[in-house]
């Protein structure tokens, strides 16, 4: 269960990186969203620090003022009243309550306000409160800075969430203290509460405006990015496709121009270079058009008087023995020459043929295991002259496949043939192995071996490893051309391996079914021992499989491919 969502989630995270990848316009919009969201969280997050700075300064001042003049008027009542009737404390509590009510607003003719005012004082008659406010929900901090020596004279403030009686949630509060002193020398504690609850709904309105306000700003940022990259990036997939349909043989593709802009000069760009494209294409259509005619004219024009002087060499070389020396050897040197001759048109006229797209397979269900058999009997007489011996590797199953028995036994000779010319004498390694879907034979010499990059150059028409280095078998240059044409006309690879001084291997890969699509390969392209001695070189420890047990091909040349060395 737990491995089937972790699939499913590489699976979704695999098309998420290859939709990025793809795709100019989202990374555009992308990175605008992030970039935006980002500048929005910053300016949101200091305007709403500098408004709510701005409005608890504001309101802390106004309530400050407001104290202050509180605290004047409750000391020039109760002095007033000790100057009329004398020092004498029972007329302080009447006196309280008119102050409480003017300052509240509690009177009969005063508007109620906001605050509430507590007045503490040690006689147990000079106490006051307004509202539901109580000695015990004074901030004991604030009590103690406004008993300290240092603040007598100075008003205290505290904000924060207090918790009044008979309520269940805190309310954030601002309360300021401070101490009236009388004439008589009597001290009261002073304190005003002012709620901070309208403040505080309209600073989370403000935080919900700006964050609405953000929201829609981000929001359209990355509608105008989305805007501005389509303008853009619409002609350009347009150009891509274009491309695409042009690099698949539509040369009559051109786009649409609109405008003076630059996307319209890159459009009239891309029509010129499409234009010239197309009329390069056709010119070298035409002179290709024009060798392939002149190469198979030739090799047919040449056939006739080819013949003719076979059958005359055929008649010399049979009367060689009655001619002096001199005429024999120049008979059996004319023999050798012809028989070269004849070799190199027969591959010219092959090559025309697949270069006017006129091969054709002959299919036939055969075992290439009997194929590679016949063509290992077919290069015996060179190897004897070159001291080579075969090392065969066949399994014991057969290896069916649908193929043109002559194309593909063709092919088996010319790399058969190479290995000998290139093997050094040493023997050469025939392997076959098969799977579900494919077939593989595997020829491996160890000669000269092939620098870097050859593997690939090894394929190309009259191409040679060592120009300086003579052939020993007359070869035309064309075999392994020839051999790669024959593979691909199959469906199948031809592949080549090689490092110097460690000689070179050559995989023919073909489909066991006609038409079927190659996913993978059967032999290793490169020989197990060298695969083992890397494997020793990186300090790990190989695994050697065992035989089958039943004298077959072993399983360590099995499942060699690694899915990167297909063409």
């Amino acid at each position: 269960m737990l491995g089937g969502v972790r699939r499913r989630a590489r699976r979704a995270a695999g098309r998420l990186r290859r939709l990025w990848r793809r795709s100019l316009q989202l990374q555009v919009v992308t990175s605008t969203l992030v970039i935006s969201v980002i500048v929005v969280v910053v300016l949101g997050t200091f305007l709403s620090d500098q408004i709510n700075k701005s409005v608890v300064a504001s309101r802390q001042s106004s309530s400050a003022n407001e104290a202050f003049a509180d605290r004047v008027q409750i000391a020039d009542a109760l002095n007033q009243k000790a100057d009329d009737q004398g020092p004498d404390a029972s007329t302080r509590p009447e006196v309280l309550d008119q102050v409480m009510d003017t300052i509240t607003g509690s009177g009969d003719n005063g508007s109620k306000k906001r605050y509430e005012v507590l007045i503490l004082n040690d006689s147990p008659r000079g106490s006051r409160a307004s509202g539901n406010v109580m000695p015990e929900n004074l901030p004991t901090s604030l009590r103690q800075r406004l008993e300290q020596k240092s603040n007598y004279d100075k008003a205290q403030a505290y904000l924060g969430p207090i918790q009044f009686t008979g309520e269940v949630q805190a309310k954030p509060t601002l309360v300021i203290g401070g101490l009236v002193h009388l004439n008589s020398g009597e001290v009261y504690e002073v304190y005003h509460f002012f709620p901070f609850g309208e403040e505080e709904q309209m600073l989370s309105n403000v935080r919900l405006a700006i964050v609405v306000v953000g929201f829609g700003l981000v929001l359209l940022l990355a509608a105008i990015a989305y805007l501005v990259t389509r303008q853009v990036v619409t002609p350009v997939r347009l150009a891509r496709q274009a491309a695409e349909r042009l690099a698949s043989g539509k040369l009559d593709e051109r786009l649409k121009v609109r405008g003076e802009d630059d996307l319209a000069r890159l459009a009239t760009s891309f029509n010129e270079m499409a234009a010239n494209l197309a009329l390069k294409i056709h010119q070298l259509e035409e002179l290709s058009q024009v060798q392939r005619q002149f190469v198979s004219d030739v090799s047919h024009e040449l056939r006739t008087p080819l013949t003719t002087v076979r059958m005359a060499a055929d008649l010399l070389y049979d009367a060689r023995e009655d001619f002096d020396p001199m005429a024999s050897r120049s008979a059996e040197l004319m023999q050798a020459q012809l028989e070269r001759f004849e070799s190199m048109l027969a591959d010219l006229l092959e090559i025309s043929r697949y270069d006017a797209g006129a091969a054709t397979l002959d299919l036939d269900s055969v075992d290439v295991r009997d194929v590679v058999l016949r063509a290992i009997a077919d290069s015996e007489a060179l190897a004897e002259r070159h001291a080579t011996r075969f090392e065969l590797r066949l399994p014991n199953e057969p290896c069916m496949a649908e193929i043109d028995n002559r194309r593909v036994e063709r092919v088996l000779r010319n790399l058969l043939f190479n290995a000998i010319e290139h093997g050094e004498g040493r023997d050469v390694v025939v392997t076959v192995g098969a799977d579900r879907d494919s077939v593989a034979v595997a020829v491996r010499d160890h000669g000269i071996g092939l620098k870097p990059g050859e593997d690939t150059m090894v394929f190309d028409r009259f191409w040679r490893a060592d120009p300086s280095r003579a052939r020993t078998i007359g070869g035309t240059g064309l075999g392994l051309a020839i051999s790669r044409e024959d593979a691909t006309l199959h469906g199948g690879w031809l592949q080549a391996w090689g490092q110097q001084g460690e000689g070179s291997q050559f995989r023919l890969t073909l489909p066991r079914s006609a038409g079927a699509d190659l996913k993978g390969s059967p032999l290793s392209l490169v020989p197990p021992e060298i695969e083992m001695r890397r494997t020793w070189r990186g300090h790990m420890t190989p695994v050697l499989l065992p035989a089958s047990g039943d004298g077959g091909y072993e399983s360590v040349y099995d499942g060699g491919y690694d899915g990167h060395d297909e063409d």
